[in-house]
């Protein structure tokens, strides 16, 4: 799906609704791919605009194993596929892109190894860290914690104002992250944001295109 990374570069509509999923421990690699390939079906069924796999504890053939599978069916919905932390798997899997954290590496030698065609994110905790992303070269940035984190225990919250002022000081899309759901993404409207990412609020539920589709529908005003 070659220049799908140059239009989502353009598009910010594309960050509105940012999954994502992963947890791999141990076991059946196959069974585990087969559920992970249902659930992000459902989502992208639901109206998921972009797709993250996060899987910290699971080897390079395994994850670009994963990585092919969920690219396939990403392709068909037009969405891309980001993978966190790895360069390498995202290069051995042609995904659309990778995001780095603070601690995941340089942007700039990312890009170097991508190239620019793919979708490099960074992540921001604040004003400063934001200024420094969008300069190294970030196509976009995830801040946060917004309301804490179900999967991040040593996750800060940042103070909501925060993202008036980063958004006010980047041209690139930023995504807030960090116990989004239903109930409480209202908080976030009129802040400048570009989407929202979330784990929990779909792929924990038992309808994940119903809960998808609940929360486009808060977003599409923004």
């Amino acid at each position: 799906m070659k220049g799908v990374s140059k239009v989502v570069k353009i598009l910010k509509e594309t960050y509105k609704l940012y999954g994502i999923i992963g947890g791999y421990k141990s076991g059946d690699i196959d069974k585990y791919i087969k559920t992970i390939c249902i659930k992000v079906e459902s989502a992208l069924e639901g109206g998921m605009t972009i797709l993250q796999l996060r899987e910290k504890y699971m080897s390079i053939s395994y994850e670009v194993k994963l990585a092919k599978a969920v690219k396939e069916i990403c392709n068909i919905y037009g969405v891309p596929l980001i993978i966190n932390d790895s360069i390498e798997v995202c290069a051995l899997s042609d995904a659309d892109g990778v995001h780095l954290g603070q601690s995941d590496g340089s942007i700039k030698e990312a890009r170097k190894i991508l190239g620019n065609e793919k979708i490099i994110g960074a992540t921001a905790h604040n004003l400063t860290e934001a200024l420094l992303a969008e300069k190294e070269g970030a196509d976009y940035m995830g801040s946060g914690a917004a309301f804490g984190s179900e999967t991040k225990f040593d996750a800060v919250k940042i103070q909501l104002d925060e993202y008036n002022a980063i958004t006010q000081a980047v041209k690139i899309p930023v995504v807030a992250i960090g116990g989004i759901n239903y109930e409480n993404v209202d908080l976030l409207s009129g802040r400048g944001l570009s989407g929202i990412a979330v784990i929990s609020a779909i792929f924990n539920e038992k309808d994940i295109k119903h809960n998808t589709v609940l929360l486009r529908e808060k977003l599409k005003n923004w």
